[in-house]
């Protein structure tokens, strides 16, 4: 649509607020951190073809075989579930079945010529009850015959197949049992000082000469962790992992020389002790931390003394890949679904494995072989749906392009699918036969106001079917956001893609964050099962029982909390419950007050929720089998010597019995405020609060795929700060832009625009239907009604007038600007073509919307 009048915009745009007086003060200097989301799909079409080159990776762990059964039947469904979950998956000849057969080593479980055999000594080996427990898993994860080149790894995969064959058999155990832990006492203690000082003359030297050759960020192979960095503080915090303060000659350092032979830089025993002697002269320069005698303490505990409560209840009947990230080093994450041959993820990169089960990306990613990938292809095809379920905690909200979470793709441009990021928004593209092209386009993406991406933990999961599209899920939550595209077939899906994390296959558009957990499902999993799966949470979790019988006269009374590992810094603390392990108490009356969090001897310097608790356990409120809950909050408390040997216990300022009169140390008196630069009273609206207004103002949904297209092709144009003093003109061409899209939207639509512009004859010609001041008022009526609102009426008491607010637009300067705009419009009087006067009320409009009515917040 031309406009005759691009003065006329200005000077309303100036008019309006006198913004001139504003934009011409010295300007802030501003990076413009927002790019396009889409910007080279809209720009460029796409289309067929294997797109960029797909890094070809080794496929790490092939198929098991072919392996044929054709013995008797099975006797009855159990043995059925064992041939279906056990022996399908362990016969084969790289797996058990060169061994463990008939005629051959005992037991024999994978016998090949009776089933019901196989069965009877496979039974013995297995704990339905508790899967982790069975011999099969035992004996694998101890060194016994891995396929893989980590044994914990073949241990899960088959501790998958076993709890499998227990769902099945209604067998898995629902239940924790508490039981009670270690009783010790809170000892004295060392701790990692705040300053690297020490380290820098004692451990730091050795790193430096022996070590930076690799573990250092300026090595030319530079691999992580960068312990002897350039940088010592860097280099501290990384070496803190790797020294027992206990016992030094236990320290990752002195293992890795005496144990593993891991680059001596001489005799490995001899550079053992030399690492030892430096980490011991480093401890002794530490002091040790007392415990204040009057603090009214628990019992201590470790991480290792709790009570495992990870897992179970996910549902995974449908998994064909799965991540969990356990085996917490080396270059490969291992596929646990179980499903052959696994899709195994080479890691290169900037990839740091996190304590807590999960990887971190730092601008690296993990790709799994194209040979491999097809399983993929071949599996999901054939369903026609899929999910893609992640925990996920994005690096920070400012990733674009969308940046990759998880990519089955061949280049920047052509995918099967992707779950990415794009700020605040998650982001879904699919290939389809229907309704997208080759890159997915167009995507589904989280609304912007909705703000879904956030830099913490989420279960983020994707789903696809034939009926429903595309749909994403956060937290447990359908976001609501509509497919607005056809479903489709996936019969356009290539079988020579490849699979990635963190990344374009090309190494392009880096997503940066932790994935804790990647599952691909094949199929849609419902909203019931999106919900049990973020309910059952992720990682490895304690159940901590801190003993405080003594205190509170409660026989067995301890304090209980869910802990975990949460990354490579921090425990997460959650859901304080007292609780009594003694049948047949119900305790009553026990006082609970100021509860904080001690490790190492010293209560923790951040993270206490619970200072200021003031609850009561009473035999109303708690219940034999739960407990009683303290508090519904969580924190964050700082990793120091690692979960091994951290020591935790709990401080009170009263606890039943006994108390603690804490005295606060005095704040420091703040300093005096620094003078500000004179401020403007009034500021802008953001890129996504232009699009909400305009949607608002105008009636026009921000979803519709008019507006969607014309939103990512100016959304980098727009403002992303509140600060008039950044304001730039070419700010101001993609709000007109927009504008005009709204309008011409809004008008198209027949019904639309009988509502919003009510009693105006459209099929009129230009000269007749602008004729008269009423016939124009049913044009700017409508649309002063939705950007100013009507004057307001103040009472008679106060002095009664309609008088407009002192800070808006004066109303009789927007219509003169206005009437003037239909005047140059419908110059052409009689001799207007048949389309101009839809084309005066949508320049109308868009000379309204794209004002600083709009702009100005």
């Amino acid at each position: 649509m031309n406009y005759e009048s691009a003065g006329t915009l200005k000077s309303l745009l100036l008019t309006a607020v006198n913004l001139h007086a504003l934009v011409t003060r010295p300007q802030l200097k501003k990076t413009l951190l927002l790019s396009t989301v889409f910007g080279s799909a809209l720009l460029v079409a796409c289309s067929g073809g294997s797109g960029q080159s797909t890094e070809t990776l080794p496929n790490t762990n092939p198929d098991s075989g072919d392996t044929s059964y054709s013995g008797p039947a099975p006797e009855n469904e159990d043995v059925q579930n064992y041939k279906r979950y056990i022996w399908d998956n362990l016969a084969a000849e790289n797996r058990c079945g060169s061994c463990h057969i008939e005629g051959n080593q005992s037991p024999r479980f994978v016998r090949g010529d009776d089933i019901n055999l196989a069965h009877d000594e496979g039974r013995d080996l297995v704990n339905l009850g508790s899967p982790e427990d069975s011999r099969l898993v035992t004996k694998v994860v101890s060194g016994h015959n891995c396929w893989l080149a980590n044994a914990d790894t073949c241990g899960e995969i088959i501790t998958n197949y076993i709890e499998e064959w227990a769902a099945a058999a209604g067998s898995v155990a629902s239940t924790i049992t508490l039981t009670p832990p270690t009783e010790r006492e809170v000892g004295a203690s060392k701790s990692f000082p705040a300053s690297s000082g020490n380290f820098a003359t004692t451990v730091y030297p050795l790193l430096q000469e022996y070590c930076a050759s690799c573990h250092s960020e300026d090595a030319e192979t530079a691999q992580q962790p960068y312990f002897a960095s350039s940088d010592v503080d860097q280099a501290y915090e990384a070496s803190k992992a790797r020294m027992d303060l206990d016992n030094p000659e236990n320290s990752r350092f002195v293992v890795r020389l005496g144990n593993d032979f891991h680059n001596c830089w001489s005799d490995c025993a001899e550079n053992a002790d030399t690492m030892a002697a430096a980490i011991r002269n480093f401890v002794d320069g530490i002091a040790v931390t007392e415990v204040d005698p009057n603090w009214v303490t628990s019992k201590a505990l470790y991480l290792t003394d709790g009570i495992v409560s990870s897992g179970g209840g996910r549902i995974e009947n449908n998994a064909i890949a799965l991540y969990e990230f356990k085996s917490g080093s080396g270059t490969t994450a291992y596929d646990t679904s179980g499903v052959n041959p696994a899709i195994d993820l080479s890691l290169s990169g900037d990839v740091e494995w996190l304590g807590s089960w999960g990887i971190q990306l730092n601008g690296g990613k993990a790709q799994a072989s194209t040979t491999s990938s097809k399983r993929l292809f071949d599996t999901l095809t054939g369903t026609g749906e899929y999910s893609i379920e992640a925990w996920v905690a994005p690096a920070n909200v400012v990733q674009e392009g969308p940046a990759r979470i998880v990519t089955y793709s061949g280049g920047n441009d052509i995918r099967n699918f992707t779950l990415g990021q794009a700020m605040y928004n998650y982001t879904f593209q699919n290939r389809n036969d229907a309704s997208t092209d080759a890159d997915g386009m167009p995507a589904l993406i989280t609304e912007d106001m909705a703000e879904r991406a956030q830099a913490t933990l989420q279960h983020v999961v994707a789903t696809f079917d034939p009926i429903n599209g595309r749909r994403l899920y956060v937290n447990g939550e359908f976001t609501g956001d509509a497919d607005l595209v056809a479903a489709g077939l996936l019969s356009t899906w290539d079988d020579t893609f490849a699979l990635a994390l963190g990344s374009e296959v090309s190494g392009d558009n880096v997503w940066q964050g932790s994935i804790r957990l990647l599952a691909i499902h094949s199929r849609a999993l419902t909203q019931d099962d999106i919900l049990t799966n973020y309910e059952a949470g992720v990682g490895e979790k304690y159940l901590l029982l801190f003993k405080v019988e003594e205190q509170t006269d409660v026989p067995q009374g301890y304090v209980m909390f869910e802990v975990q590992q949460y990354d490579n810094h921090g425990y997460l603390f959650s859901e304080p419950k007292f609780i009594s392990l003694e049948d047949g108490v119900s305790p009553d009356g026990v006082i609970i007050q100021g509860m904080r969090i001690g490790i190492n001897g010293r209560e923790a310097v951040v993270g206490q929720s619970w200072a200021n608790l003031d609850t009561t356990v009473t035999a109303t409120e708690y219940d034999a089998e739960t407990g009683q809950q303290l508090s519904p909050l969580g924190t964050i408390i700082t990793l120091e010597k690692g979960p091994t040997a951290d020591e935790f216990f709990l401080t009170f300022e009263r606890l039943g019995n006994e108390e603690f009169v804490r005295v606060e140390a005095t704040p420091a008196a703040p300093a005096a405020p620094a003078d500000l630069t004179p401020q403007p009273r009034i500021g802008i609206r953001r890129f996504e609060q232009i699009h909400a207004a305009l949607s608002a103002a105008t009636g026009v949904s921000s979803t519709h795929p008019a507006v969607v297209e014309t939103w990512q092709k100016v959304k980098q144009q727009l403002p992303v700060e509140a600060d008039i003093r950044g304001f730039l003109a070419a700010q101001q061409m993609g709000i007109t832009q927009l504008a005009v899209k709204y309008c011409s939207t809004l008008v198209d639509d027949t019904g639309a625009r009988a509502s919003y512009f009510p009693g105006f004859d459209f099929s009129a010609g230009a000269g007749e239907a602008f004729d008269t001041a009423a016939e124009r008022a049913q044009v700017i009526d409508p649309l002063l009604e939705n950007l100013l609102g009507r004057p307001i009426a103040w009472p008679a008491a106060v002095g009664g007038h309609t008088a407009q607010l002192a800070t808006a637009p004066d109303e009789s300067a927007v219509r003169a600007e206005l009437d003037s705009l239909i005047d140059t419009m419908t110059a052409c009087g009689s001799g207007c073509d048949a389309n101009r006067t839809p084309t005066t009320v949508k320049a109308t409009c868009a000379a309204a919307m794209g004002s600083a009515m709009i702009l100005i917040h």
